[in-house]
């Protein structure tokens, strides 16, 4: 596999990670007891951290990364194993 494939693989992999995390340990104003600022909306956080968001995501990204390479290098689960095509077709 290619420098750049992994790469892009890898970019992929991480901006998926970080949508799936962005719900994880949000809080809002109501759930913390604090004050809303006039015109804020009711599902704003209070405490949005990117920088955690980030690494967490990184993480996450990096394992899925290397499970894919691994499957990749050794074909632990190939296009022949997903293709639903097989299937259906009738047998002879």
């Amino acid at each position: 596999m290619q420098l750049t494939s992994i790469v892009a693989i890898y970019a992929l992999f991480w901006v998926l990670s970080a949508f799936f995390l962005l719900p994880f340990g949000i809080r809002t104003h109501d759930e913390t007891g604090e004050e809303k600022i006039a015109g804020q909306a009711d599902s704003a956080p209070v405490n949005f951290r990117p920088g955690r968001l980030v690494l967490r995501a990184t993480l996450l990204a990096a394992v899925l990364m290397a499970v894919f390479v691994v499957n990749y290098e050794y074909q632990w689960i190939t296009i022949d194993d997903i293709n639903i095509t097989n299937y259906l077709t009738p047998p002879n």
